[in-house]
């Protein structure tokens, strides 16, 4: 029996397909990144199916333009967090707090939880994925946290999954905002199975026609539909753990100039676009998640990203921010040239970086204090 769910948001299709609750994120003009909307109905329909006893399963994926898959989801609505900001819309406030509540809700999810992570996989994408029991990717798969490219920093517990990556992979990946491949995906272990994508749907059918939906019905079905995916990058990591496993930002771009190699030149020219106090922000975050936990992780970037746009321990507000900066540069005006304050990564201080980490609210009142 087919039962579909509806929580009045017309971008995020859920259904539930013998014992396999199914969705599809459903709005492909937009790359389906994620509205305060979408955000609601995925954690209300997670929510309602943890305690129904019909779903064993939980399969998520994303609606291309011409049809399902093709798109996963391209991360939040900038757009959005530039017009909230404007507009002094508390709206923004509630985005973040029950986007990361979503992502805890999907790391702890009782039930198999599945991804479709096909065509572009970014930011808020990465929060919805990361922590599903199968990772899926595809020769089409575009994935990548780049978020330093509008001045914020890798959030939906980026620091919590980014510092679990092999080597210092996940320092790169959050500085540079680099796009990588599946191959490199499930190297970085950001991935677990490449399927052919011209096969999802029957796949994604395959999935709904099971009679039982447990580990080893999963990891049979998986197998079934799973494909050899060449890893280019082993050299690459090499350099980036040579690097990106210095101590601060400033020594790794002065050890990327002093080396003599196209990658290193690469590497160093796409630094010097971003933030330089947000770059530094966010090497501090990714380091101090290793040693924490999702929650203390995701408690740890609200605090974060409300600093990003009310920067008090800087006196820069909405506007002046280096996020609200970065989202003209490149969403509104779009003359991909931001006015980064300050400049250069030599003249951030500590100071800068430091207020960052400093929680705007005592441990009782924090947004995410229920996490566990």
């Amino acid at each position: 029996m087919n039962h579909v769910i509806s929580y009045n948001c017309p971008e995020v299709l859920t259904e539930i397909r013998g014992h396999v609750g199914c969705i599809t994120l459903n709005r492909p003009r937009a790359l389906n990144a994620l509205s305060l909307p979408m955000i609601r109905a995925l954690n209300a329909t997670l929510m309602a199916w943890r305690d129904d006893a019909q779903v064993q399963a939980v399969a998520i994926r994303g609606m291309g333009k011409e049809g399902p898959f093709g798109a996963f989801c391209a991360g939040g609505d900038i757009r959005f967090f530039h017009q909230a900001v404007m507009a002094a819309n508390a709206e923004l406030e509630d985005f973040f707090t029950e986007e990361y509540s979503l992502n805890h809700l999907i790391h702890h999810y009782p039930k198999p939880y599945i991804a479709f992570m096909d065509g572009i996989v970014m930011g808020g994408g990465m929060g919805i994925s990361q922590g599903a029991k199968l990772r899926i990717v595809t020769p089409r798969t575009k994935m990548a946290m780049p978020e330093t490219n509008i001045g914020l920093f890798p959030d939906v517990a980026g620091g919590y999954f980014l510092g679990r990556c092999p080597g210092r992979s996940g320092e790169w990946l959050a500085l540079t905002g680099d796009v990588i491949d599946a191959g490199n995906a499930l190297a970085m272990k950001l991935a677990d199975v490449c399927f052919d994508p011209s096969l999802l749907g029957a796949a994604w059918e395959r999935l709904a026609a099971m009679p039982r939906v447990d580990e080893a019905a999963l990891n049979a079905w998986a197998a079934t539909h799973s494909i050899a995916c060449e890893d280019q990058g082993a050299e690459a990591r090499a350099d980036m753990d040579r690097y990106f496993g210095l101590d601060s930002v400033a020594n790794i771009l002065h050890a990327l100039d002093q080396a003599d190699s196209d990658w290193a030149r690469a590497n160093a020219e796409t630094l010097r676009k971003r933030s330089p106090l947000m770059m530094a922000v966010t090497l501090e975050l990714v380091r101090r998640a290793r040693g924490m936990t999702l929650a203390e992780d995701l408690r740890l970037e609200r605090d974060i990203v409300r600093h990003c746009f009310t920067s008090l321990h800087l006196d820069r507000f909405g506007p002046a921010t280096e996020t609200m900066e970065g989202i003209r540069a490149l969403v509104i005006d779009k003359d991909q040239n931001p006015r980064w304050n300050p400049a250069r990564i030599e003249e951030v201080t500590p100071e800068m970086v430091a207020g960052f980490f400093v929680s705007p609210w005592p441990a009782y009142a924090h947004p995410l204090r229920d996490l566990a």
